[in-house]
């Protein structure tokens, strides 16, 4: 009985030495809540400074109808999903790194490498596509490049590290082509997708994981 249970232990040992040399395993939950707290912070940026609360239902067809200097609201915009982009994959890395050295484990590995190669190849071909998207001011599909773009990006990393990054991919798709149908509510579908779903996202990761 006792060889029973070292055998069962070693096969325990050697299935955790394979997972972990496979999948990038530091990726924090508070990564996600990060996420999501600034995407929560640059919607109402846009809503209340940006917008000037003007309404949630806008389409950036009807800018010219509320604003003056429609350029301008269109620029702010942009640069305000474009810093809270940049903000959330700094925040990500700074908690996976935390996660990482608690755990005695490196964050600059093989697995990792490859982690961010298939994270970042989507979001490059989005941020080249959006640009296009700008210069040829279809700028109703802007919101959704960025939202499905970005869960491919996700689903495109999650063999990398833990499955939970594919669903939230697959919910990140699903925004992305809700606010094409409806792309007067694009700012509430960014903020549902980039904000509301990161949080529920890193809270679920977080207890499970981490709790």
């Amino acid at each position: 009985m006792e060889n029973k249970t070292d055998y069962s232990d070693d096969i325990k040992t050697i299935k955790k030495i394979m997972e972990e040399s496979s999948r990038f395993l530091s990726l924090s939950g508070l990564s996600g809540l990060f996420a999501g707290f600034i995407a929560v912070l640059g919607g109402l940026i846009a809503q209340f400074w940006i917008l000037k609360n003007k309404t949630f239902l806008i389409s950036f067809s009807q800018l010219k109808y509320l604003f003056r200097d429609v350029s301008s609201i269109k620029r702010e915009l942009i640069t305000d999903a474009t810093l809270v982009l940049i903000a959330a994959l700094a925040g990500s890395f700074y908690f996976s790194y935390r996660s990482a050295t608690l755990k005695g484990q490196k964050i600059w590995t093989p697995v990792s490498k490859r982690l961010l190669l298939n994270l970042f190849m989507p979001l490059v071909a989005g941020a080249f596509f959006i640009l296009f998207l700008y210069s040829a001011e279809q700028w109703k599909l802007i919101v959704p490049a960025m939202l499905i773009f970005y869960g491919l990006a996700l689903i495109s990393a999650c063999k990398f590290t833990y499955d939970e990054l594919f669903y939230l991919g697959v919910a990140e798709l699903l925004t992305g082509f809700a606010s094409a149908i409806f792309p007067e509510a694009s700012i509430m579908f960014w903020l549902f997708g980039f904000g509301i779903l990161h949080i529920a996202y890193g809270t679920f990761m977080y207890r499970k994981y981490e709790g």
